[in-house]
């Protein structure tokens, strides 16, 4: 079995309930793990914590895949905030996932992990939250992915979120999305070693999964970023730049990621709609009522800027901001000195109303 462990930061905590966790949509872990991280100390109010929700392939080491934004007066102070971030459900960096030993049978529970949506994920996180006695949270914060949690716990735990920041994200997963993750996961199908999930952990489904993470990229990046980073230039050894850029985007994900965990959470994004039992979409959006920035990236043709347009217009204490770069929707992770500072001034300006 491939143990993930080796690319979690010895710093890493763990939540551990024995309780069983049920799912939104009926299944039942008998019991929970959570891994998460901590930078900063928890002051005596207990009222400066800033919660980072992670994004599809992330994981609690957010000081790691978000560095830029750690700092001194940066958007991340750990001088002056408790910063948590926590493996999400379903994920193979140390939170109960696919790759995790069920209890009940003693073997790892591959496909037979249950469905997990969004709102799973939150839940899981507030138990975490409770246990270290958090009431409050000064701002959740998080892309893609992460933005999802963001929009979810504004609306499954508005007493406790105090101010929301997603960025790159929806309020439901268009089709457009969805058909991408089906194409990514139908191409992790097809591989011969899938074996209908069952796949022995040292041989996983690795050229269905490297790829996915190709299919991926080129919706994660923009033409303009393509064409003058790569062009149609020529290697030595014959391959287009980009092709050599893709092939090791893949073979990076497949030493680093589970093929179970990628379908797990590609499928809990697709599930992802904010007004899913709770009535009218905009009637839903309107009951927001903490301070919501949202961060769109115009060059993201995965979640065009027209949907956090459409969260801005109805969500009643909101407002878009652009982040107007070349690198397509993940310009959240390499533009982080404005991203850092636009989080920064959210932080100082508009979500202290609410403290």
């Amino acid at each position: 079995m491939r143990d993930y462990r080796e690319l979690v930061s010895p710093e890493t905590r763990y939540f551990e309930s024995r309780q069983p966790f049920a799912t939104e949509l009926g299944g039942v872990l008998p019991e929970l793990r959570i891994a998460y991280r901590t930078w900063g100390k928890l002051n005596k109010e207990k009222n400066n914590v800033i919660l980072i929700c992670h994004a599809l392939t992330g994981s609690a080491d957010a000081d790691v895949w978000w560095d830029g934004m750690f700092s001194r007066g940066g958007a991340f102070d750990a001088s002056r905030d408790f910063i948590i971030c926590s493996n999400v459900l379903g994920s193979c960096y140390g939170t109960t996932g696919p790759i995790s030993l069920n209890a009940l049978t003693g073997k790892h529970y591959g496909p037979d992990f249950p469905l997990i949506t969004i709102r799973d994920m939150v839940h899981a996180q507030k138990l975490l939250l409770d246990s270290i006695g958090i009431k409050r949270i000064r701002l959740v914060v998080g892309a893609s992915l992460g933005g999802m949690q963001v929009l979810e716990w504004g609306l499954l735990y508005p007493d406790t979120a105090q101010a929301l920041m997603p960025m790159g994200a929806s309020g439901r997963h268009s089709s457009w999305c969805i058909g991408q993750s089906e194409a990514q996961r139908q191409a992790i199908y097809a591989d011969s070693c899938w074996n209908g999930g069952w796949y022995d952990l040292q041989t996983p489904p690795a050229s269905g999964l490297a790829a996915a993470r190709m299919m991926a990229m080129c919706s994660y990046r923009s033409f303009e970023n393509f064409q003058s980073r790569f062009g149609r230039r020529m290697q030595d050894d014959g391959l287009f730049s980009v092709e050599s850029y893709m092939r090791y985007q893949g073979r990076k994900l497949v030493d680093r990621f589970d093929a179970n965990t990628y379908i797990t959470l590609t499928k809990a994004m697709d599930m992802h709609d904010l007004a899913r039992g709770r009535g009218a979409y905009e009637q839903v959006l309107g009951t927001l009522q903490m301070p919501v920035e949202i961060l769109s990236i115009i060059s993201d043709v995965l979640y065009p800027k027209e949907e956090q347009e459409e969260l801005g217009r109805l969500i009643p204490n909101s407002r878009v901001i652009y982040l107007d770069e070349p690198y397509g929707h993940d310009a959240f992770l390499i533009d982080m000195e404005k991203v850092s500072r636009m989080v920064r001034e959210f932080k100082e300006k508009r979500a202290d109303q609410a403290a």
